[in-house]
């Protein structure tokens, strides 16, 4: 049987759950996707069950309520390490030094630290 690949590209109206605590939306809330932006970079918008409505979440952060199911049982842990190690290199780089999420997507160090330096430089 095959598995369905949580790279997929969500559609309008697709029944999602939040794989990650995401900023007012714990981990598990189910919620509609009701806009899908980008061409290359896919990102999404979703009306969560509690009254949420939240844009611009990576589709890592989204789950289908197949995919959720594979969670809970732990069935999909090859393939979040898979999707941990970066197959693409960006995600890899990603996590050199740390960072902050932010809406669910991840504010690398390197650039907090770039703007920590210019607010200092021009004494903001």
């Amino acid at each position: 049987m095959a598995k369905a690949r949580s790279d997929e590209i969500l559609r309008k109206g697709a029944a999602v759950v939040a794989r990650h605590d995401l900023r007012d939306v714990p981990e598990g809330t189910k919620g509609k996707v009701v806009l899908v932006n980008g061409l290359t970079w896919i990102r999404y918008w979703v009306r969560f069950d509690n009254g949420i409505a939240m844009g611009s979440i990576n589709r890592a952060n989204l789950a289908t309520p197949k995919e959720w199911e594979r969670h809970l049982r732990g069935e999909d842990v090859e393939e979040m390490a898979a999707a941990a190690g970066g197959d693409d290199g960006e995600a890899a780089g990603a996590d050199d030094g740390g960072g902050v999420t932010v809406n669910g997507v991840l504010v690398p160090q390197r650039l907090i630290e770039r703007t920590k330096a210019a607010r200092a430089r021009l004494g903001i």
